[in-house]
């Protein structure tokens, strides 16, 4: 078998990147588009901005090819590219090292930041601290029979299918029946001669190598809508924790008076988060039974975006629910500092008219 390991790294660096102006700074390109017929909505609303730095290696010499993929919604992928030619044993132990290998990551960090001043006017609000995701892609153009005749989807599954399970899994050693049969079910194919097996860390592709290139972007994709959840997860749980603090914090009628400022300030935080996830959510339109729909939808379940959408829905649910409740405890207050004020002055005038009456 011949083709490619790929180590991704996935960084989200800033609120938003002007992949526009990526082209005029950077001299980025836009990555390619979809390989299957496809409408033309089907596709990315922003394109992906891609650049070619040199190769990078290790210090025990292995060469590896690198790209550089800039998302708008402030996400960029390391993917670094090594190729092999080798048979199903050395390629379970091939991808077992190198998803083992930690210097992957750091060669992947200091590439981002070697162009970090350079690419630093394209970013919008920039975090300090980034969150970062690992995922990795086998990716077989060739497989031949003991004839030497290109081997079909089926039969390479087939007779590969341990070494597969074990690949995605990234063990080097047989798997329980049904650890196997739970990581197959996550197995599509368009035609008779491609396969993708996506699992948790790693996914298995056979194809050729441009329409490869189109599966890997949709991997990728899931990838990245990963990481903005975690994002806004981390996000929305520092901001209820400081809400909750101050609520406990609120004493006496005119406390409330205060929440009036707060209640702004979360509700501004849950409209952004709100915009923000649509805006990454929607980054790229399907059709519900297209091929790439149905690979995306299984890789993102796999990779775990389901499940961050849900805690991250459930966090804006609950910001939703206090800022009603800041906003209920504001008008209180005002309410009752406006009835304190009419009696006050009313007091003033019954004074004021007593004191002319005598």
């Amino acid at each position: 078998m011949k083709g490619s390991f790929f180590a991704l790294t996935f960084y989200d660096v800033a609120e938003q990147i002007q992949t526009g102006k990526l082209h005029e700074i950077a001299g980025a390109q836009r990555a390619p588009g979809f390989k299957h017929p496809a409408p033309d909505y089907v596709r990315f609303q922003i394109p992906v901005s891609l650049e070619y730095p040199e190769p990078v290696s290790l210090p025990s010499g292995e060469k590896f090819e690198s790209r550089i993929k800039y998302f708008d919604y402030g996400v960029v992928c390391i993917e670094l590219e090594i190729g092999f030619d080798t048979d199903w044993g050395g390629l379970v132990q091939l991808a077992n090292r190198w998803m083992a290998e930690p210097k992957l990551e750091s060669l992947s960090s200091e590439l981002l930041r070697s162009r970090l001043d350079r690419i630093r006017p394209a970013m919008i609000q920039p975090y300090k601290n980034w969150l970062g995701e690992d995922y990795f892609v086998i990716q077989v153009t060739e497989a031949l029979d003991d004839s030497g005749n290109p081997l079909t989807a089926k039969a390479l599954l087939a007779g590969g299918r341990d070494c597969i399970v074990e690949i995605v899994r990234g063990e080097s050693t047989p798997l329980a029946d049904m650890e196997r049969d739970e990581t197959l079910q996550s197995c599509v194919s368009y035609y008779p001669n491609d396969l993708l097996v996506a699992g948790w860390t790693a996914a298995f592709i056979y194809d050729t190598k441009e329409s490869a290139a189109s599966t890997r972007l949709l991997l990728e994709y899931a990838n990245t809508q990963l990481l903005e959840f975690r994002h806004y997860d981390v996000v929305l749980t520092h901001v209820l924790e400081d809400v909750y603090k101050k609520i406990e914090r609120k004493r006496g009628f005119l406390a409330g008076w205060k929440m009036g400022r707060q209640a702004e300030h979360l509700n501004a935080l849950r409209l952004e988060v709100t915009e923000l996830t649509e805006r990454a959510d929607n980054a790229v339109k399907f059709l519900s039974d297209m091929f790439y729909a149905k690979a995306y939808r299984m890789a993102s379940r796999r990779v775990g975006v389901d499940d961050y959408r849900v805690l991250v829905e459930e966090k804006l649910r609950i910001a939703g629910e206090l800022y009603e409740s800041m906003v209920n405890d504001f008008h209180q207050a005002r309410a009752f500092v406006l009835e304190a004020m009419v009696v006050a002055i009313l007091v003033i005038e019954m004074i004021h008219l007593f004191t002319n009456w005598r």
